[in-house]
């Protein structure tokens, strides 16, 4: 009997790459808002026992908890607005603001009850400050437009260092919050900057490859719309104009109309023909041409594309043709629905059979939801190799990867009009 893994583990592995980045990114940001309340306690337990603190100080450690809390609804506010998902959050950053700087500035003012100035435990007061500040800064870093952020912090170091020292606070104690304050929160301030700038670049690059997958399906679009053009064109404006002439000479009953229309039909045919050849395969599409091609856009996402290939020259020019198309339609795939950093191009020929496999990893462990009208494309590719006599099957070799084989008969038969 199979085990099932764990949800935890499912969802780590439904997600996308940029998807587990920012997961990354947003509980690294989480545990520097936790980190406040965990310091300032352990600062208060290196001084005395919470039990033993007068109620007035113990109530201002005890709020550092939810000014934690604050902080992390500012972070993920935050996040999603320097990702362009939401407006800067700046009723929950000034907040955030108020309830740290009103804490912290309280300590300051009350110093540690009963400590000794000489003790470290006196301490106490200034690194909840420092830690407000810094763990303030940080989240604003990320949530508010740089400007603002250096506004907002320097405000802050402000108002935690100038009112204690008019109200006579230990000079040590207001240095070390002015400068442990501008140091911590400089250093954590670009910390979180650049963490979560690189969680928009993963995102921007995952677009581009979507965007380029979608460009790759648009010159399709394009190749197959210049090649009507080319077939229709003038055989449209030839049968415009036998047909006008027809008109002409049988309104003079002379007898060449019968001619010109005859003209005119066989135009059509070969148009209708010419058509038929242009849906089935684009004209004539050449293996290497549509391999070169592939592992040419597949690279340029980051893709490791490789190539196999054995007894290729050997193959006739048709089921050069109907592989060229399965090479077309996978690596398309590859783009569109995996997030493969390598692929595999393998072909063999042996006892009258060619064989191409198409293998990628980068395949999800929950499949995208399919959109009305999508899923299209293996179904096209196997009814192509079935009108020449092949097949097509698709499995997954193991976890996170994809393999499509296609066989076809080497005297791949000319499909019925």
């Amino acid at each position: 009997m199979r085990l099932s893994r764990p949800r935890p583990i499912r969802h780590w592995r439904a997600m996308s790459k940029p998807q587990r980045i920012e997961l990354y990114v947003r509980w690294s940001l989480y545990l520097v808002a936790v980190a406040q309340p965990l310091l300032a306690l352990g600062s208060v337990a290196a001084a005395a026992g919470v039990d033993e603190l007068p109620a007035g100080f113990r109530l201002v450690v005890l709020g550092m908890v939810p000014a934690g809390a604050l902080n992390i609804v500012l972070f993920r506010t935050g996040l999603a607005a320097y990702l362009g998902r939401r407006p800067h959050p700046y009723g929950w950053a000034a907040l955030s603001a108020a309830v740290s700087a009103g804490l912290a500035l309280a300590a300051l003012l009350m110093g540690s009850p009963g400590v000794p100035d000489a003790s470290a435990a006196s301490a106490a007061p200034g690194v909840m400050a420092t830690m407000a500040a810094t763990c303030w800064t940080t989240a604003a870093a990320v949530a508010l437009p740089t400007r603002r952020t250096l506004l907002g912090g320097v405000a802050l170091v402000a108002v935690l260092t100038v009112p204690p020292a008019l109200a006579g606070a230990r000079p040590g104690t207001v240095f070390g919050v002015a400068f442990g304050s501008l140091l911590g929160a400089t250093t954590a301030a670009a910390a979180a900057r650049c963490s979560a700038w690189m969680a928009k670049v993963v995102w921007e690059l995952d677009g581009a490859r979507e965007a380029q997958a979608r460009l790759a399906v648009a010159e399709e679009r394009l190749r197959f719309s210049r090649d009507l053009h080319d077939v229709l064109g003038r055989n449209l404006a030839t049968i415009a104009l036998k047909s006008e002439l027809a008109v002409q000479l049988a309104r003079r009953q002379r007898p060449e109309a019968v001619d010109q229309m005859t003209e005119v039909q066989r135009i059509a045919q070969d148009s209708q023909r010419e058509v038929r050849e242009v849906v089935r395969g684009y004209r004539t599409v050449e293996l290497h041409t549509e391999l070169i091609g592939a592992a040419s856009v597949l690279r340029a996402a980051d893709v490791d594309c490789r190539t196999e290939l054995a007894g290729a020259d050997a193959l006739p020019t048709e089921a050069q043709s109907v592989l060229g198309w399965v090479v077309r339609e996978t690596a398309t795939n590859v783009l569109r629905h995996s997030e493969a950093a390598n692929c595999t191009f393998r072909l063999r020929v042996s006892g009258g059979l060619a064989v191409l496999e198409v293998e990628n990893d980068g395949v999800p462990a929950v499949p995208p939801a399919r959109t009305e009208g999508s899923g299209s494309g293996l179904r096209g590719l196997r009814e192509r190799l079935a009108a020449h006599g092949g097949t097509l099957t698709v499995a997954g070799p193991g976890p996170g990867r994809f393999l499509v084989t296609a066989e076809l008969p080497m005297a791949a038969r000319e499909s019925v009009a």
